[in-house]
Order: structure tokens, then C-alpha cells, then sequence
């Protein structure tokens, strides 16, 4: 392999496969979300526009990326800009003047090169604990779905960030039937997956006490309540199914209403409303009993689905997953093209929210009775 080869090939890796797409996307997305975030603490009010405006966003800029930092850092910081001043003082001189550019330059390229480092590394420690906490959540996650004679089950979840704040399980229950939970905790990231980590345990403890779902929503609700402030709260459809008979007993806390698809292909929302869980001591929220007759499917499913938005801002909405459930199918068909479909829509705009999809289908026709 030649020099000019080996040239091209670091280069390529380097880049990792970057396009125009992707550095278009870095100035002008990327760095206006990095501005807002940085400065959301000072951003007060700004001057109309000119010279005014560009100070403005220069000083709340820098006072942003500096009370960002640790107090040691933050010196640093300053002494780095101070320096790129003197050095900008010295430009195009000769001689002792041209030295102190130099010298000038080369403190303020070190310091800010050295203060990315250990901001890198803080940020490489982070991203460890984060991926530790990551698999234990995924551990409060079913990996397979329950086993169920004459019913099949179908799910997936994608998380907006490393940690997520949706939470579905499937319990089986002493007397054969099975619990069945969606849930969507309030806010993103580690607060979210906390919040997600207690009501999955308030759920079991919960379901051991006493399985009906009037029951669990209080005992949760509860939980939730006691654990934070308003902002600690879940929205929740939490139920019991009996797959002999199709029964199923639910409560919906302010949670996207489950779809039930008729076997003559009619589609029932399950729910009345009602506020989430946690946002009061002492809730009520409305419970429901329907049967899932054999031919049927019902939708379980997170607001990350109907509110994932395409590159110009408009949201899948409902009726787009009412669509996908019309032609019914088994349990995987419904949700692969559930999924494709929001997939095609979003195309290359951003995950902002999870996302959790559950679909559970009774057969169409019943298991033969042993002993027949």
C-alpha cells in the first residue's frame, strides 16, 4: 500500500463516511440546539439585532460555557481567552513582537486543547455509567414475550436517549392469567429512567398484594406520589388478561388509549380519560373490562409513536396508527408495519421521544379443548 493510499484510507476512517448532509446538519442544527442549551441559564432579554445583538450572544456565550465548568476550569478558560487577545494584539509583528504571538498563540491553542480533554474524559466516564445503567434497565425489561396458547405478542421500544423513560412488562399470575403494563414516565433521560425504575417496582409489589387493576394503579400511584415532586408522575394502561376467555380488566391513567381492532375489522379505543399516576396522593382513575374475542388484536403504545415528527415538523398523529392496524394480521405483521411506517415517516428527522409498541393478537381460531 503506498503512502498516498494509507493517506486516503486514514482520512476516510477518520471522517467516518461524513457527507455534505452531515456537516450541513452540524452548523445549522446541531450548533443552534448546542447555543440553546448552553445558554438557557442567561439567555435574558436580547436587542433587536446589528452589532448589539452579536455582543449580546458573544457575552451569554461565554458565560454559558463558563459556569458550565468547574471553578479551576473556568480560570483556565479565561486565561485561554485572554491570551488568543494578546496574541490577536501581535498579529503580523516582527521580531520580540512576533514572539509574544507565538507564544500567546500557543498558550491559548494548549489550554483550550487541554481543557477539551478533560472535558472528554468526563464525558467518557459519564457515557460508561450511563451504558451500565442502560443494561440494567434493560434487565426491568421482558426480552422474550410471554408464552400464551392461542395468542401471540409482539413488541419493541427505542429510546430518544441512552436511558428512557417507557416501561411495558408481561407477569404471569398464580391463576394463569397475565398482567400486561405500558407505561410513559414523565421528562427523558436518567430522571425519566429512574422514575420508570420505581413504578416497575411498585408494579410487582403491587401485583403480589393484590393483582386487580383498581388496586395496582393506587398502590403505584402511591409509589409515584411519595417519590418526587409534580414532575414524578406516569402515564399508565395497566391489565389483567385471562387468555381462556379473552377477558381483560384495565385501568388507563392518563395513557394513550389502547386500540382493539374487531375481528370484523371495527377499531375500539379502550379508556375514558383520566389524569397519570403520581401527580396526586389519592387517585381514582377509571377501569374498563372487554373481551378479545379470537380474531383480535389489541395496541399497546407509547405518545413517542403518534408524536414522532418528519424533517418539516408534522406528527404521525393517530390516524396514521389506525391505519396500520386496519388490516389486522398476527401480532409481528401489525407491528413491523406499525414500525416501518413511522420509520418512513420520520425519514432522517431526530428521535425526540421513546417509543413502545406492544401488540397482543388472539388466533383466529381457538386451541382444541385437551381431552376432545
Amino acid at each position: 500500500m503506498t503512502w498516498f493510499q494509507r493517506s486516503e484510507r486514514f482520512v476516510r476512517d477518520y471522517a467516518g463516511g461524513v457527507g455534505g448532509r452531515d456537516l450541513r446538519r452540524l452548523f445549522d442544527r446541531d450548533a443552534a440546539q448546542a447555543f440553546e442549551i448552553v445558554t438557557r441559564e442567561h439567555d435574558d432579554a436580547a436587542p433587536a439585532g446589528g452589532w448589539r445583538l452579536l455582543l449580546h450572544r458573544t457575552k451569554i456565550l461565554f458565560l454559558g460555557l463558563s459556569f458550565r465548568l468547574t471553578p479551576p476550569r473556568r480560570v483556565l478558560f479565561a486565561l485561554c481567552i485572554v491570551a488568543s487577545v494578546l496574541a490577536l494584539q501581535n498579529v503580523g509583528s516582527l521580531g520580540f513582537g512576533g514572539l509574544q504571538f507565538a507564544l500567546y498563540h500557543f498558550v491559548a491553542v494548549a489550554g483550550l486543547v487541554f481543557l477539551i480533554v478533560l472535558e472528554l474524559a468526563d464525558r467518557v466516564v459519564v457515557r460508561d455509567e450511563l451504558e451500565v445503567a442502560r443494561e440494567l434497565q434493560r434487565e426491568l425489561l421482558p426480552a422474550h414475550p410471554p408464552v400464551l396458547e392461542g395468542w401471540e405478542v409482539s413488541f419493541s421500544y427505542r429510546t430518544a436517549n441512552t436511558i428512557g423513560g417507557d416501561y411495558y412488562d408481561f407477569i404471569p399470575l398464580a391463576d394463569r392469567r397475565l398482567a400486561l403494563v405500558i407505561g410513559d414516565a414523565s421528562g427523558h433521560g436518567i430522571a425519566a429512567g429512574l422514575l420508570m425504575a420505581i413504578a416497575s417496582s411498585a408494579l410487582r409489589l403491587a401485583i403480589g398484594l393484590d393483582p386487580t387493576p383498581a388496586a395496582v394503579a393506587r398502590f403505584v400511584n402511591r409509589a409515584l406520589a411519595a417519590s418526587g415532586g409534580r414532575r414524578a408522575f406516569m402515564t399508565v394502561f395497566f391489565g389483567v388478561l385471562d387468555p381462556a376467555d379473552g377477558r381483560l380488566d384495565y385501568v388507563v391513567a392518563g395513557h394513550p388509549f389502547p386500540m382493539l381492532r374487531r375481528s370484523d375489522g371495527a377499531i375500539v379505543e379502550l379508556g375514558e380519560g383520566g389524569l397519570p399516576l403520581g401527580v396526586r396522593e389519592v387517585l381514582e382513575p377509571p377501569t374498563g373490562s372487554v373481551v378479545i374475542g379470537p380474531g383480535e388484536s389489541l395496541l399497546l403504545y407509547t405518545d413517542g409513536i403518534v408524536e414522532t415528527l418528519d424533517r418539516e415538523g408534522r406528527d404521525f398523529g393517530y390516524d396514521r396508527v389506525r391505519r396500520a392496524l386496519e388490516p389486522g394480521g398476527s401480532a409481528a405483521a401489525i407491528h413491523d408495519r406499525l414500525v416501518g411506517a413511522v420509520d418512513a415517516f420520520q425519514g432522517e428527522a431526530p428521535t425526540l421521544d421513546d417509543r413502545s409498541l406492544v401488540v397482543i393478537a388472539r388466533a383466529a381460531t381457538l386451541p382444541p379443548v385437551p381431552g376432545t
